[in-house]
């Protein structure tokens, strides 16, 4: 196969990230091979996904379906294995939620190339990642829309010269309903997302804006930028994925059609630009960009990451689980959507955050977190 070819754990192939990095693997014959495949439970669609790449290694997190993997072709081995496997050149993050850490740190201690859509892991343990990433030479490589525009706009500036980093928002399926509309929005309705197409957690938290408090977070590990300096915009034509503001007053920005495989192949391929298929822009076609700031009285879970993120110690870690419970207890109609910022607001304010957390920390607040805000919907129905 030669030197070109990149061997690439995909840990959580069969979501929306999953499937559109093996598109762009697809797209590129003899430039990847796939040598580990990770997902929770569509075993079908994983098994089909093993049939078609060959991978050596297979991990499935729901037990009952693993006996549907195709044994004979790959080992069924568990998710950290992959990541820290040693024919792994680069491990892609594509899960969702608090299931992305541990596999991000097994990657990270096998001294990977990581390429992370996983916002929860950068949100809950950022100052942990990052120094570990450190320690262990680590890169890891932003899949996110807005984190790679960003990083694509740093390249070839001198570290310093940068005193903003503002990042845009679709502003989500709702942005222009009223307050009484919101109260009894179905799941159904809250899926539809106007511009992207992503997995059912990340969509709803783009609709509640959650999504970009915790991408203002991840920006701040990221590129160690104070919380002061990151603005979020409303942009609903997501075309700019983000801009960076220089200390001489000059702005770059990152455009493209709204499309997660142009953020994938970058880093698939970085620092390479390949020549591709992917869409090209045509602003004639597009028509007027528009901005707005974002109303965080009508969407409080965009103020609630930041002020969790500022606040910092176990407050992101409880943020995160108790999104993520909340998510889940709104698409299965147990509460409304405007619920969900109530329950993470709720679970926030009762916590008792340790500040310089540890791992150990980390983990324990999130068990917390997830208890406390499930007991508050339980006691709430009673």
């Amino acid at each position: 196969m030669g030197d070109s070819v990149k061997r690439l754990a995909i840990l959580g192939s069969t979501g929306s990230i999953g499937r559109q990095t093996l598109d762009v693997v697809r797209s590129f014959p003899g430039r990847f091979r796939v040598v580990g495949l990770a997902a929770g439970r569509n075993a079908k669609l994983l098994s089909e996904q093993i049939e078609e790449f060959k991978p050596t290694l297979a991990s499935l997190e729901s037990p009952e379906g693993r006996e549907r993997l195709p044994h004979t072709s790959c080992e069924i081995v568990s998710i950290e294995d992959i990541a820290s496997h040693p024919d792994v050149d680069m491990v892609v993050i594509a899960t969702s939620g608090k299931a992305g850490l541990s596999p991000t740190l097994s990657a990270i201690h096998a001294a990977k190339r990581v390429a992370l859509s996983n916002k929860e892991v950068m949100v809950m343990a950022g100052e942990v990642i990052v120094s570990e990433a450190r320690r262990y030479n680590a890169e890891i490589l932003p899949i996110d829309s807005e984190h790679s525009a960003i990083w694509q706009c740093l390249k070839g500036e001198e570290r310093g010269s940068t005193s903003r980093l503002i990042l845009t928002a679709s502003g989500g399926p709702f942005r222009n309903r009223s307050d009484e509309e919101l109260k009894s929005l179905p799941p159904e309705e809250a899926l539809m997302h106007p511009i992207w197409r992503m997995g059912e957690k990340v969509t709803i938290d783009s609709a509640t804006l959650m999504n970009k408090g915790m991408e203002v977070i991840e920006a701040h590990w990221l590129f160690d930028m104070p919380f002061e300096n990151i603005d979020v915009l409303i942009h609903p034509e997501s075309i700019i994925h983000s801009f960076v503001e220089f200390t001489d007053g000059s702005v770059k920005a990152q455009l493209s059609p709204p499309d997660m495989r142009f953020f994938i192949q970058y880093a698939l391929f970085y620092p390479e630009r390949p020549s591709s298929e992917l869409p090209r822009l045509d602003l004639t076609e597009i028509g007027p960009l528009t901005f707005e700031r974002p109303d965080v009285e009508r969407f409080p879970c965009l103020k609630l990451a930041v002020e969790a993120g500022k606040n910092g110690g176990t407050c992101p870690a409880v943020l995160t689980a108790a999104d993520e419970v909340a998510v889940e207890l709104f698409l299965s109609k147990r509460i409304g959507f405007l619920d969900i910022a109530k329950v993470v607001e709720e679970t926030l304010s009762h916590h008792q955050s340790t500040p310089y957390p540890s791992l150990d920390d980390i983990l324990a607040a999130d068990q917390w977190a997830r208890e406390y805000a499930l007991a508050l919907v339980q006691i709430g129905n009673r």
